[in-house]
C-alpha cells in the first residue's frame, strides 16, 4: 500500500530531492538494521535540522502515516526499520556543549557514544552508558534504548544519569526541560497532558503491588516494555515525561537532545581472569563482589570461552579448561595507583574462599588487559564468524535474579540442549544478573521458525515467570519481545503502558508494533532473509559496525548496504528475477563510490572487508587487460604522461586562473561521462625528475633504501602550496641530516607497488609490479641488509601485505620513529598542524605514532575525530571527486585556525588540501623544519 499522494507532495516540498530516497535500491539498504528483522520503507528522509522533524510528525499525523526514526541503526531487536515513513538523521545532529567543565554534556542525538567519551576524556569524564556498539550507535538510540554496557550497570544508564531532554511529540510539540520559556510555554499548550500524566503517576503510586512490583523490576537491568518508573521515581509530569522518553524505542516522541550528569573516567585500572570449575562455585562468588570496588564482572561459559581458544595471546591453558568450566572478567578501576592496589587485595579477600581451576592475576598493564578483554569481547563475533551460510546470528539478553544466576546459567543451558542450539553460548554482565545468549538460526523454512518460535516461548516462560527476571535487560524490546511484555509485567502494569503510549501518540503513527503490539505473532514475521552472496560476505551480521569510518556513507552506501544490496542481487538471480535496474543503480552506489581501503574490516566484528568484494566485482567488468599489461611493461613512459598531463594542466592554470580551470573541469567532467579528470587548486605540479646516482657506500654511515613512491617522483607540490620542494628532495636532506646514506633502487620509473592496477580490478598485473619492485629493493638493500624507506604508506602497506621477502620495509611514521628519533634533536613549534591519519596508516599499525610524532613537532596538533579516510582512494579524487568532498566535508571547520597539515600519502594530501583550506604535505616536511642532528653525530 502506497503513502497518501498528497503526504508525499507535502515531503517533497519540505525536504530537498537529495535526501529523499523511495527508489528500490535506497528502500531495500535502509530497510535493514542489525536486527534479524526486515521492512522496506515507502520514503525514506534524511533530516538535518529538528524544525524539519517537526513539519514530519504533523504531515504524518494530518495524513495518519506510520513513521520510525532512525540513528546508526545497530539496534538488535527490530526497532529502527519501517515499511512507511523511515526518518533518518542527517548531518545536522552532531552538536556538543560540554557543561559545568564535564560534570554535564548535552549531545544532539547523531553524536556517535565514543565521540561524546572523547571530547570528555581530557577532563576525566564519561558518558554512563557503556553499550558494546558505543563506537558506532549514537546518542539518540542509546537514549531511545536505554542502553547500557559492561561497566554501566543500572545506576549509570541513561534513565539514572538523565539531566535534561529536548523533545519533539507525535503532534510535532516542542519541549526543551532546560530551557524555562519552553517549558512554561509547553505547560501552557499540554496542560491537559501534564495533569493525565500527573494522574498516571498518582494512581501508579497509590497502587502498592503495582508500584512494589515496578521499584523490584527496576532494581535488575529491564528495557522490557515502556519505563513505568518514571510514575513511581518522580511526581513532577515534566519529569515523568523525559523519563519515559527514555527507553521507548521512538514509540513515543522524537529525542532532539539529551543532557547527562557525567560519571568519573577514572585513570587506573586492573583486569584478572578467574575460572571456576563450575557454573555454581562462579555465581556463588558473584554476590559477594556486587558490594565489593569492583567497575565490571563478565560472565563466560565454557562454549564461550571455547569460542575463542584460539585468539592470538590467550594462555595455552585455556584449551585445556575442563567442560564445566566457567569464568569471571574482572576489572577494577580508581583515581590513584594506591587506592587501585587497596582495592585489588580487597577483591582478592573475597574470591580467596574458591577453588579455582586457572587465573590470570590482577595486571594493569594495558595490552595483556586488552588480550583479556579480547576474550568478552570476541565471543558474539566467534559464533558470527563460524555460522553455516545463510543463517543469521540471534543475541538475546535477560535478567536473573542474582541468587539465581546459577540455576538460570544451567536452565538455559538445558533449553539449548533440548531445542539443538549445539552452538549456543552465554555470557553477560554477571553483577546485574544480566546474560547474553547467542545462537544461529535459519529462517528458511517454516520448521526453523517453529523451532525459533517454541525456544523463545520456553525463555519467556523460564525467565519471566519462574524467575521472575527480565527477558529485555539492555537490547531494548523491539518487535522480538514485545508479544511477551504482558506475560513478563502482567496485565495492570501492561495496560498502564498502553494508556501511556495512547496519552503521547493517540493516533498510533510512532513506531507501531514496537514495545507494544497487538499481534502475538509480530516477532515471527517479516524475518530477514540471510542469502549466500560471496564467500568474502557471507558471514557478514549487518551490525553497522563498519559504518562510522566508511567514506562514502550518507552519500551513497555503506559496508552493511553494499552487502545487504549484493545478498539481495544475487538471490533474485537464483529466483529468476531480472536485477538489471538494480545492478545499474548498484554500479556507481556499490562499486563507483567505494574508497575500498578496508577500514570496515578494522570494524567489523568478523573481519569483512567490503573492499575485497568490491576489487572482486571491479576485476569482474575490468576488459581492458590488454591495456593494463601495456602499461605494467611500460610503466615509465606512463609515469612521463602523467607529468605531462600535470605540466598540462599547470599551464592552463597559469593561462587561465584557477577559478576558470576549475570550472572548465567541472563541465568537462560532467560532458565526457566522467572521463575528464577533475581538477582542483590543489592539483599538483610535475616533478622534474632527476636519475639519482647511486652514491658510494660511505663505511662509517649507515645506509637506507630509500624507495619513493610513483606518486612521489611524478607528483610535486602545488602551485600555490607554501612548500615548493618535491617530496624526493625533502625526504633525502631529513635522511641525510640524520647520518644516513641515502641509495636509490634502479629504474624507478619503471617501478610501482602494483595498488593502481588492483584497485581498478587487474590483480595479475598489481601482483607482477609488486614482485618487479621488491625484486629491485632487495638488490639495492644487499638481499635486505638495508632498511628500506617508502615514502607512502598506501605503497608500503601494499609490498608488506604478504610477508614472503623477508626485507625490512618502512613507512615514513615507522622509519621516523625507530631511526631518527635518537638522530635528530626536536625543536617543536608553536604553530598548529592538523594530523590526518591515512587509512593504510591505520592498517599499519602506525596511526598513534604519527600523532605522537607531530606532537614531538608542534605544541598544538589538531587531530579530526569524525574523519576516518579522505575518499581520495588514489585516483578517485580526480574521477569521483564528491566521494573525497562527502568524507572531508566537515575538515575545514575543524583545522581552520591550523597553519598547515600532515600526512603519508600524496594523493590523499591533494584532497585534504583541496577541502580544509590548509596545505598539507608529508610528515617529513614537518620534521625536517623542527629538527636538527644531534650534538654526537654532527
Amino acid at each position: 500500500m502506497s503513502l497518501p499522494a498528497d503526504f508525499v507532495s507535502a515531503v517533497n516540498q519540505l525536504i530537498p530531492e537529495q535526501r529523499r530516497f523511495d527508489d528500490p535500491l535506497s528502500t531495500l539498504a535502509f530497510g535493514t538494521d542489525a536486527s534479524f528483522y526486515r521492512l522496506i520503507p515507502k520514503l525514506v528522509v534524511r533530516v538535518n535540522a529538528e524544525h524539519e522533524v517537526v513539519a514530519l510528525l504533523q504531515l504524518a499525523g494530518k495524513h495518519r502515516v506510520p513513521v520510525t526514526f532512525r540513528a546508526a541503526g545497530t539496534s538488535l531487536s527490530g526497532q529502527a526499520i519501517s515499511d512507511s515513513l523511515l526518518i533518518v538523521l542527517g548531518d545536522g545532529w552532531s552538536r556538543r556543549d560540554i557543561l559545568d567543565n564535564g560534570a554535564r554534556i548535552r549531545l544532539q542525538p547523531g553524536v556517535i557514544g565514543a565521540q561524546a567519551n572523547a571530547v570528555l576524556a581530557p577532563l576525566g569524564r564519561k558518558i554512563g552508558p557503556d553499550p558494546a556498539s558505543i563506537n558506532a550507535c549514537k546518542i539518540g538510540g542509546i537514549v531511545a534504548n536505554n542502553a547500557s554496557g559492561m561497566c554501566c550497570g543500572t545506576a549509570q544508564n541513561s534513565y539514572k544519569t538523565l539531566n535534561a531532554m529536548r523533545l519533539v511529540l507525535a503532534d510535532g510539540e516542542v519541549l526543551d526541560s532546560e530551557d524555562p520559556a519552553s517549558v512554561a510555554a509547553f505547560s501552557r499548550r499540554h496542560s491537559e497532558l501534564l495533569e493525565q500524566l500527573a494522574q498516571l503517576g498518582r494512581d501508579t503510586r497509590a497502587n502498592s503491588p503495582l508500584a512494589d512490583r515496578i521499584r523490584h523490576k527496576y532494581r535488575m537491568k529491564n528495557t522490557t516494555g515502556l519505563s513505568l518508573n518514571a510514575l513511581v521515581d518522580f511526581d513532577d509530569p515534566l519529569d515523568i515525561l523525559t523519563h519515559l522518553m527514555v527507553g521507548s524505542e521512538g514509540t513515543l516522541g522524537f529525542i532532539s537532545s539529551v543532557t547527562y550528569n557525567t560519571v568519573p573516567e577514572y585513570p587506573h585500572k586492573a583486569t584478572t581472569l578467574v575460572v571456576f570449575g563450575n557454573v555454581e562455585d562462579c555465581c556463588r562468588a558473584v554476590p559477594l563482589l556486587k558490594p565489593q570496588p569492583v567497575d565490571a564482572v563478565e560472565l563466560l561459559d565454557r562454549r564461550s570461552i571455547r569460542s575463542v581458544e584460539d585468539q592470538p595471546g590467550l594462555p595455552a591453558w585455556v584449551k585445556a579448561l575442563s567442560d564445566d568450566a566457567c569464568a569471571l572478567l574482572i576489572e577494577t578501576r580508581a583515581a590513584s595507583q594506591w587506592l587501585l592496589h587497596e582495592q585489588i587485595e580487597q577483591i582478592r579477600a573475597v574470591l580467596a574462599p574458591f577453588h579455582v581451576e586457572q587465573q590470570v592475576d590482577f595486571t594493569e598493564d594495558a595490552t595483556l588487559s586488552g588480550q583479556l578483554w579480547a576474550i568478552r569481547k570476541g565471543t558474539f563475533p566467534a559464533v558470527g564468524a563460524v555460522r553455516p551460510t545463510g543463517t543469521t546470528v540471534i543475541i538475546e539478553d535477560v535478567t536473573f535474579p542474582i541468587p539465581q544466576l546459577a540455576e538460570g546459567v544451567n536452565r538455559l543451558i538445558k533449553l539449548f540442549e533440548k531445542h539443538s542450539y549445539h552452538e549456543a553460548i552465554l555470557f553477560g554482565h554477571a553483577l546485574e544478573g544480566n546474560l547474553h545468549f547467542v545462537f544461529t538460526q535459519s529462517f528458511d523454512d517454516p520448521a526453523q521458525v517453529e523451532r525459533y518460535a517454541a525456544f523463545m516461548g520456553e525463555v519467556a516462560q523460564l525467565v519471566a515467570v519462574e524467575f521472575g527476571g527480565s527477558l529485555k535487560a539492555e537490547h531494548g524490546t523491539g518487535r522480538n519481545m514485545a508479544p511477551f511484555v504482558e506475560l513478563e509485567w502482567g496485565t495492570d502494569a501492561y495496560q498502564l503502558m498502553w494508556k501511556i503510549k495512547r496519552l503521547l501518540d493517540p493516533q498510533g503513527i510512532l513506531n507501531p508494533d514496537v514495545v507494544l503490539s497487538e499481534d502475538p505473532g509480530i516477532h515471527l514475521k517479516n524475518l530477514k532473509p540471510m542469502p549466500a552472496a560471496n564467500e568474502i560476505i557471507d558471514k557478514c551480521i549487518e551490525c553497522g559496525f563498519c559504518e562510522p569510518v566508511c567514506p562514502s556513507n550518507g552519500l551513497s552506501l555503506s559496508p552493511r548496504q553494499r552487502i545487504v544490496i549484493w545478498r539481495d542481487i544475487q538471490a533474485k538471480k537464483r529466483a529468476g528475477v531480472n536485477t538489471r535496474e538494480l545492478e545499474e543503480a548498484y554500479q556507481y552506489q556499490g562499486i563507483g563510490t567505494c574508497a575500498a581501503t578496508g577500514l570496515c574490516a578494522q570494524r567489523c566484528p568478523v573481519g569483512i572487508n567490503t573492499g575485497d568484494l568490491v576489487r572482486e566485482l571491479r576485476a569482474g567488468k575490468a576488459h581492458y587487460h590488454s591495456r593494463a599489461d601495456w602499461l605494467a611493461a611500460h610503466f615509465a613512459t606512463a609515469l612521463k604522461g602523467t607529468r605531462l598531463m600535470l605540466a598540462a594542466a599547470d599551464t592552463a592554470n597559469r593561462l587561465l586562473g584557477a577559478p576558470r580551470l576549475q570550472r572548465w573541469t567541472e563541465a568537462s567532467k560532467k560532458l565526457s561521462g566522467g572521463r575528464v579528470p577533475f581538477w582542483n587548486p590543489a592539483t599538483p605540479q610535475p616533478v622534474r625528475w632527476v636519475e639519482h646516482a647511486k652514491p658510494a657506500v660511505a663505511a662509517e654511515k649507515p645506509r637506507v633504501v630509500y624507495l619513493p613512491a610513483c606518486v612521489s617522483h611524478a607528483m610535486g607540490p602545488a602551485r600555490s602550496d607554501s612548500e615548493q620542494a618535491p617530496l624526493l628532495e625533502k625526504t633525502r636532506q631529513l635522511l641525510e641530516k640524520a647520518g644516513y646514506e641515502v641509495v636509490f633502487p634502479e629504474a624507478m620509473d619503471s617501478l610501482c607497488c602494483g595498488q593502481p592496477f588492483a584497485s581498478k580490478g587487474y590483480p595479475q598485473q598489481a601482483d607482477r609490479k609488486r614482485s618487479e619492485m621488491l625484486a629491485a629493493v632487495k638488490r639495492a638493500s644487499r638481499d635486505g641488509r638495508d632498511p628500506i624507506y617508502c615514502d607512502t604508506s598506501p605503497c608500503t602497506l601494499r609490498l608488506l601485505q604478504q610477508q614472503d621477502h623477508g626485507l625490512d620495509i618502512y613507512d615514513p611514521v615507522r622509519f621516523i620513529r625507530s631511526h631518527l628519533l635518537d638522530r635528530l634533536e626536536f625543536m617543536p613549534q608553536s604553530e598548529s598542524v592538523a594530523v590526518h591519519v591515512t587509512c593504510s596508516t591505520q592498517h599499519l599499525g602506525e596511526g598513534q605514532a604519527l600523532i605522537d610524532i607531530a606532537r614531538k613537532c608542534s605544541t598544538h596538533v589538531v587531530v579530526p575525530e569524525d574523519i576516518h579516510c579522505c575518499g581520495f582512494a588514489g585516483d578517485k579524487g580526480f574521477t569521483t571527486p564528491e566521494l573525497n568532498g562527502h568524507a572531508l566535508r566537515t575538515l575545514q571547520t575543524v583545522v581552520q585556525h591550523c597553519t598547515e597539515g600532515v600526512s603519508t600519502s600524496r594523493t590523499c594530501e591533494i584532497g585534504l588540501s583541496s577541502h580544509s583550506g590548509v596545505d598539507y604535505h608529508s610528515l617529513v616536511y614537518l620534521v625536517d623544519r623542527v629538527t636538527r642532528p644531534v650534538q654526537a653525530l654532527a
